[in-house]
């Protein structure tokens, strides 16, 4: 008889509110006979997973990390055995968060995929705070981008300052000063309105808002750090300071 194999579910649980995960992660969470969850993803979307087994294969920068090869293995290892994996991850699994790499590898193996979209933290966490990523207004875009890059190096920044965009900047925060510093000698002003969001759409989230020349210094004073998410823009003038329920700071 020909083995059953199972099939896995890639699954953005959005960027910390569980109340931010969709219909459609909700249904799949509850056919799950594993869950392999991210180290930022909140546990209360495990509700969902009621006959679940959960593993924890956390990443994150600067601390031990499961390898990601070894997460891609444990995938295949048990669809094969006929489970149905859920595989959830904070954000958006194709947005910094190595989705297609697991889907490449599923792929290879033969084993059914189905991606499961979620509100990434590049507008889910400025919204949080009333930030608009895009506005008719201000500016024309907005680009994503990631403060390092696999080789250990970073973007172009001077490209990026000429683009005229919203600059939304994931896992920035240990170069914040060095990615103020190239946009700056890019070109541009010191007076940009940027902001920095730590644990964004929680009831443990905290801000910075600044401009460009400011923003090092207010973090740092803040003692904020990751995961947070850096902002950049005009758009960022449009922030909502003092909503109710989150803690609060601006440093002007």
């Amino acid at each position: 008889m020909k083995a059953v194999r199972g099939k896995v579910y890639l699954i953005g649980a959005g960027p910390g509110d569980p109340e931010l995960l969709t219909l459609k992660a909700v249904r799949a969470l509850a056919l799950a006979d594993v869950a392999l969850v991210d180290e930022l993803v909140d546990r209360r979307v495990l509700e969902f997973a009621p006959q679940a087994r959960v593993v924890a294969v956390g990443k994150r920068g600067g601390c031990k990390s499961t390898p990601q090869a070894f997460i891609e293995r444990l995938m295949v290892r048990l669809a094969l055995r006929g489970k149905i994996v859920a595989r959830i991850k904070g954000g958006d699994p194709f947005v910094f968060g190595r989705g297609a790499e697991e889907a490449l590898t599923l792929a290879r193996a033969g084993i059914s995929c189905e991606v499961i979209p979620g509100v990434t933290a590049g507008f889910g966490v400025p919204a949080a705070l009333g930030i608009p990523v895009t506005h008719r207004d201000f500016t024309h875009g907005v680009t994503f981008v990631t403060g390092h890059t696999q080789d250990g190096g970073g973007p172009d920044w001077a490209a990026l300052a000429r683009t005229g965009t919203t600059l939304v900047v994931y896992m920035g925060m240990r170069r914040l000063a060095e990615i103020v510093t190239a946009l700056r000698a890019a070109g541009m002003a010191a007076e940009t309105p940027a902001a920095v969001i730590q644990h964004g759409t929680t009831q443990q989230q905290r801000h910075v808002i600044g401009t460009l020349a400011t923003l090092a210094d207010a973090t740092r004073d803040a003692g904020l750090g990751s995961p947070a998410l850096i902002v950049i823009g005009r758009v960022v003038g449009l922030a909502r300071v003092g909503q109710i329920g989150l803690e609060r700071r601006q440093i002007a």
